[in-house]
């Protein structure tokens, strides 16, 4: 599959990684899927087939913070090797709670963890070196799945289900609308052993045929999760919970306001870098 590679580069008071942040995730909400922050710019990556030059420029000019002036540059790439890609640039191995190590097939094993995850990212998103991946980690890493049931939704790499299953959840399910995401999830659970996580490719709508579930846990962005809350209420068995992330502190309130409407309370927050994750029952 060929992908986008779009550079940008802006004219701004604010510190670039602040710039880089929201500008990810303005740009999920139009169909990117993979971000390479740099020290001065951001690099982009989307779905030849899913890019639309004007989107992207509604995109930019209504960037929600003012007095910025962006600059992008656009180059097609085929499909290529992504791991090595991501073996020479970018990913690195990550550690959760001093519990759980994330780590590439391409890096060396370490010992001492109650939890080791191989993930190769090729162009899905989710390797805990995002501020949200590694918020809905360090929150999955504090349940007790033994005998429950858990949904990745949105699920990129995988991660979240593969550390489910790890953890004993008794059935898990990963959906995602990507095809790189639903190949990736595939690859991913097969190198983790974990090949009892049942992966989907698709939207919110999928969920509904997989039954009910103990715990939901959707990683994606503010627009699509504010849409989508209202399938995952039916699939959330009595008792259960949802943990959401993929979005900024200023947006809680409307994720908030969108559970509310749904029946949802919000039982807690926890913030990184700016990114939040939200407990709802």
């Amino acid at each position: 599959m060929d992908y986008y590679e779009i550079s940008f580069t802006y004219e701004s008071l604010l510190p670039t990684d602040i710039i880089n942040d929201i500008l990810a995730s303005e740009l999920g909400n139009i169909g990117f899927d993979s971000f390479l922050p740099e020290d001065d710019r951001l690099l982009a990556y989307i779905n030849a087939d899913n890019f639309n030059e004007q989107s992207l420029n509604d995109c930019l000019s209504h960037f929600p913070l003012q007095g910025n002036r962006f600059f992008h540059a656009r180059q097609l790439i085929k499909d290529r090797n992504w791991n090595e890609e991501w073996e020479k640039n970018y990913y690195r191995p990550i550690i959760i709670a001093d519990e759980c190590l994330i780590r590439a097939s391409f890096h060396p094993e370490e010992k001492g963890f109650n939890y080791s995850i191989v993930i190769d990212p090729k162009m899905a998103f989710g390797t805990g070196n995002h501020a949200t991946t590694y918020l809905m980690l360090h929150e999955l890493l504090k349940l007790d799945l033994h005998d429950k049931s858990f949904l990745d939704m949105g699920c990129g790499t995988a991660v979240l289900a593969i550390l489910a299953a790890k953890k004993g959840a008794s059935r898990v399910v990963a959906v995602d609308i990507d095809e790189w995401a639903y190949n990736s999830a595939n690859e991913n659970c097969r190198l983790n052993h974990t090949e009892q996580v049942e992966v989907a490719r698709g939207d919110a709508e999928q969920i509904a045929r997989f039954g009910a579930f103990d715990y939901i846990f959707a990683n994606i962005n503010r627009n699509v999760l504010i849409k989508d809350v209202h399938l995952y209420v039916p699939a959330l068995k009595p008792g259960g919970s949802i943990f959401m992330s993929g979005f900024y502190r200023e947006d809680v309130p409307a994720i908030e306001e969108a559970c509310h409407h749904n029946g949802l309370s919000l039982c807690a927050s926890t913030e990184r870098e700016r990114w939040v994750a939200v407990h709802v029952r």
